[in-house]
């Protein structure tokens, strides 16, 4: 059994909501640095964040520092993870790796998120001929950081660069890391900037540290991660704080793996991991918390065009303090007919809140083609919807979004709804909507669809709103 805390990090705003300790069983306790991570731009509010890694079991103690608990919830539900509480302290048990977040009182905003990291594994050392390091402390632009580009003492250019703890400002605030280079960010390290991958290949970014961004505006680290026509790209363990737009920013590029990325935004278009044009996108062990799309799959858009295809979200928590949790279709190339956005699995996912006041926006699980897009062959399976705020649970539409859509969609086709349930109050009725008869939904399959219990069988279902152009919309 192993615990694992993080050095203290000073430069990144902290709280003292919570106090939070943790420990094997039976072993020595280590306290956690609760840092600030501001939530929901609708009314922007400042929650709390935690992390650690473990195998084993380990044991959780939490104080809220606000007074007496009266009642508090750790989600999500499907976690099952049961506590004892007693006047202001919250103990319980985990026996795996996992992404929580605490709630006091009914409070959702200035609640306590507490990651749970797997050991890492093949953590670079910093040690190594090849590394280079970035000695503890801050690190301001005055004191930049030498671009990874330029060779070292000895006339070899590192292979990996190593942020040690600390807080670390990067020239530009923008890194661009070389085809393949390793840049690793240690429990206890924060930077302050973007990650830029553009053109390249082989190239991980990984390590327990965060990615710094409350500070900028859209023109400087305007995204957390870029990655623009690149492949064989990896981003693991490393949290995002309050970007500008993007947390992870993907544009033509293939051969993509996402694992254990963690995410904060508050800002208006910032949402959680966007793709265009891209293919072989794997997302896994996620937590986003956004004030907009947490995953948003397009065709075309801006300097990158083309189909999209092959991605898989799995595994992971998703929380949407403003419009989707999962998103595909809005944009595609109009001007060559459109694109085809095909072969999309969404499997064992847990969607904490939708909160979307605009009609034409809501959606916990949105399919809106527009631009000529044909969206086809994509799966939803084993995904719990916990009582949301203001939306549907799924919105699939062809659409003419005159916001963003020179013209309409072209289909929808195939799309599996399998193992969804919703336990929750006041949701909008789901939509399943063709645009006209030469531009249908056609071939929706319902299996196990159960709201608050009760199982959804056919079309008149009360949770359910089916216009004429949506064909072959199949029950099972």
């Amino acid at each position: 059994m192993t615990i694992i805390s993080y050095p203290e990090l000073q430069g990144v705003p902290l709280l003292s909501d919570y106090s939070v300790r943790v420990r094997t069983l039976g072993g020595q306790w280590h306290t956690l640095q609760t840092f600030e991570a501001l939530v929901d731009m609708h009314q922007v509010r400042k929650a709390s964040m935690a992390a650690f890694d473990m195998d084993g079991t380990a044991e959780i103690e939490i104080a809220w520092n606000g007074g007496s608990i009266d009642s508090a919830v750790i989600r999500p539900l499907s976690c099952g993870i049961s506590f004892e509480h007693k006047d202001n302290t919250l103990r319980f048990l985990l026996d795996k790796p996992c992404k929580l977040s605490i709630e006091v009182n009914g409070d959702r905003f200035g609640n306590l998120h507490l990651f749970a990291n797997p050991i890492e594994q093949d953590a670079p050392r910093p040690d190594d001929p090849d590394v280079l390091l970035v000695k503890p402390g801050i690190h301001r632009t005055e004191h930049l950081l030498r671009p990874l580009t330029t060779p070292v003492e000895g006339g070899s250019e590192p292979r990996i660069l190593y942020f040690l703890p600390g807080m670390h400002y990067i020239e530009e605030t923008l890194l661009r890391i070389p085809s393949g280079k390793t840049v690793y960010i240690a429990g206890g390290a924060a930077v302050a900037g973007s990650m830029v991958c553009d053109h390249v290949e082989n190239v991980a970014i990984r390590g327990r540290g965060i990615l710094y961004l409350a500070g900028f505006h859209r023109f400087s680290a305007f995204r957390g991660v870029r990655i623009l026509f690149s492949s064989n790209i990896e981003v693991e363990g490393i949290t995002t704080l309050n970007p500008p737009h993007y947390s992870i920013y993907i544009g033509k590029s293939e051969h993509i793996r996402i694992r254990n990325f963690k995410s904060f935004s508050c800002r208006g278009w910032s949402d959680g991991i966007d793709m265009m044009s891209s293919c072989g996108i794997d997302i896994d062990d996620v937590f986003l918390r956004t004030s907009d799309d947490c995953i948003a799959i397009y065709g075309s858009r801006w300097d990158y065009y083309g189909d999209t295809r092959g991605v898989t979200v799995r595994n992971s928590t998703f929380w949407a303090d403003v419009a989707h949790p999962l998103m595909i279709g809005t944009h595609g190339d109009h001007r060559r007919g459109g694109d085809t956005i095909e072969n999309i699995r969404f499997e064992n996912l847990d969607i904490l809140e939708h909160h979307e006041p605009q009609e034409n926006y809501q959606g916990a699980m949105a399919i809106n083609a527009g631009d000529l897009n044909t969206v086809r062959n994509v799966t939803y399976d084993n995904i719990r919807v916990e009582h949301f705020e203001l939306g549907r649970l799924f919105d699939i539409r062809v659409v003419w979004n005159k916001d963003y859509n020179p013209v309409p969609g072209n289909r929808i086709e195939n799309i599996v709804l399998r193992n969804i349930e919703y336990n929750g109050q006041g949701a909008n009725p789901s939509r399943i909507y063709g645009y006209s008869g030469e531009r249908p939904v056609a071939g929706v399959t319902i299996r196990n669809l159960r709201v608050n219990g009760e199982a959804v069988l056919d079309a008149s279902h009360p949770s359910l709103d089916i216009n004429e152009h949506a064909l072959q919309v199949i029950f099972e």
